[in-house]
């Protein structure tokens, strides 16, 4: 979801804004130059397998799952005043940022936090469900059809916790060689992340996916992101 920080008039706080912008800034510079001397992890063959998957499986997704699409959007529209879309800054292929789109699942304008707790007050009812059926993934079946992610890959992070982990968590930008998924084998295998050991953590899946990578892989994380879905264990 995007969060909007409270404004603020003050020329120290102006300054100190800045400041972190520019900082930010510098750290994607440092991110980009790593990932130009590390190229993408997977052979041409492997592209155009991982491809094949992302379009066979989107297509079904859109098919079968679009009365379910419909129908979030009513239950969004009905329990929770606002957009029926979230749009978020995210870190793709050799770090550069794309825009994801999602099914809004908190209230409009929330109270600013990265992390999402167990049973957080800014979820809406039909929210809590669309998120732990993944509904509120489907959107980013777009992101898929545009190039910027796969159906499976490292979770498509946050530019501003990108940002913060790659300050403390060693190659952490070795996640970025490929591009990222709606799911992946992090995302069947670890719960769900709410702070930097959990991130650092998943990064290690992350690295096992990317050495290992296999059709049967790809396949293997589809049926286990089926079963996560039936059993709601979601977040």
């Amino acid at each position: 979801m995007t969060y909007t920080l409270p404004p603020s008039h003050s020329s120290k706080s102006y300054l100190k804004q800045k400041d972190t912008k520019s900082k930010l800034s510098i750290e994607r510079r440092k991110i980009k130059k790593y990932l130009k001397e590390h190229q993408s992890s997977y052979t041409t063959i492997q592209y155009l397998q991982k491809r094949g998957v992302d379009f066979v499986f989107s297509m079904l997704l859109f098919i079968f799952m679009l009365p379910v699409a419909l129908y979030a959007i009513y239950r969004i529209k009905k329990e929770s005043p606002g957009p029926i879309f979230f749009k978020q800054t995210r870190v793709g292929l050799k770090g550069k940022t794309f825009t994801c789109y999602k099914f809004r699942s908190m209230h409009h304008n929330s109270e600013f936090n990265p992390y999402t707790q167990k049973c957080d007050s800014r979820i809406f009812p039909f929210g809590q469900i669309m998120r732990k059926m993944r509904i509120d993934e489907l959107p980013q079946l777009f992101n898929i059809l545009k190039g910027d992610m796969h159906l499976i890959g490292p979770r498509a992070e946050w530019d501003i916790l990108v940002d913060k982990y790659a300050k403390i968590i060693p190659n952490y930008h070795a996640r970025h060689t490929v591009a990222p998924g709606i799911t992946g084998l992090a995302q069947v295998l670890y719960p769900y992340g709410c702070n930097t050991q959990d991130a650092r953590n998943k990064l290690r899946y992350d690295k096992i996916y990317i050495r290992s990578w296999s059709l049967k892989l790809e396949l293997q994380i589809v049926w286990r992101t089926i079963n996560v879905i039936l059993k709601r264990k979601g977040q």
